[in-house]
């Protein structure tokens, strides 16, 4: 990307268009769910999210697309009375069967008992499970090959952050020279354990370099400010290229800062991934 605010600093700055991997499957979607239905050995698909879910999205488009039936368990009991938001009505047209649990239960799904009772109620039992965001050892794996695939490109490869998954791969396979560096999305600071815990789930230890910048969330989850709404309108116009608003705009803008900050050395590449794009149909 050509842009004097990074150019100035003695930054360069690369995007690695992960949004074009495939048309319905986007970015790290993609690289999370194959291997994940791989594993599954043509069993149904249940797994988790909140109403405007992209995972929920991606499952239930690769459902479609595959011929495997699909389940979505979705946070908040209150909702299944209601209209389907779009994100919802796009899972329920690609053949996702909708589950809707209260959210104490929901904050417990990973417990053996409550999982079983959810699945029941779900009639989903016998299922292959994929955890909430697609985040789990087979993911991990999968996302390594993104570290591959940038290895050499870049000093520093960054990546915006849900559940960590994509970043405990993407460390994995980067090269010992390179670092990833992590922006969460979500407040909390619980990501830093999370990430540690897939890695050695996936590889049995610790992988590669990696860190946290985790002062961009702009308010947790699906929250947005002014400022950075303004930012990746500019940065659209600047460039060209989309930005989603909800994960690559917090990356893009936390680059941004910390550019400005000192944070990387004069003569620095980095490597942006871009994960996702905007949903014309409003979901998140």
């Amino acid at each position: 990307m050509d842009d004097d605010r990074f150019a100035r600093r003695g930054v360069r700055l690369l995007l690695k268009r992960d949004d074009l991997l495939h048309p319905e499957l986007v970015g790290n979607k993609w690289r999370k769910l194959v291997p994940n239905i791989a594993a599954a050995h043509g069993r149904p698909l249940v797994t988790f999210g909140g109403a405007y879910s992209n995972h929920l999205r991606a499952t239930a488009a690769a459902g479609r697309l595959l011929g495997l039936p699909t389940t979505g368990v979705v946070r908040g009991q209150e909702l299944a009375g209601r209209p389907l938001n779009p994100s919802l009505a796009r899972c329920a047209a690609d053949g996702m069967r909708l589950h809707f649990v209260d959210r104490a239960t929901y904050r417990r799904k990973t417990e053996p008992d409550t999982l079983a009772a959810i699945l029941r109620a779900a009639g989903a039992e016998g299922a292959y499970v994929v955890p909430e965001g697609g985040s789990n050892a087979e993911a991990v794996r999968g996302c390594r090959a993104l570290g591959e695939e940038l290895r050499g490109p870049a000093d520093v490869v960054a990546v915006a952050c849900g559940t960590g998954g994509t970043l405990a791969g993407l460390a994995a396979g980067l090269s010992p020279a390179q670092r990833a560096l992590g922006v969460p999305v979500l407040k909390g600071g619980f990501l830093e354990d999370a990430v540690q815990a897939l890695q050695e789930s996936a590889f049995g230890a610790r992988s590669g370099t990696w860190s946290l910048a985790d002062r961009f969330h702009c308010g947790g989850y699906a929250r947005t400010t002014p400022e950075l709404l303004a930012f990746a309108q500019d940065f659209e116009q600047r460039h060209g290229v989309p930005v989603e608003r909800l994960y690559v705009a917090k990356l893009l803008y936390g680059l941004l800062t910390l550019t400005e900050e000192g944070a990387f050395a004069r003569g620095t590449t980095i490597a942006a991934v871009v994960t996702g794009r905007p949903d014309p149909e409003g979901g998140r």
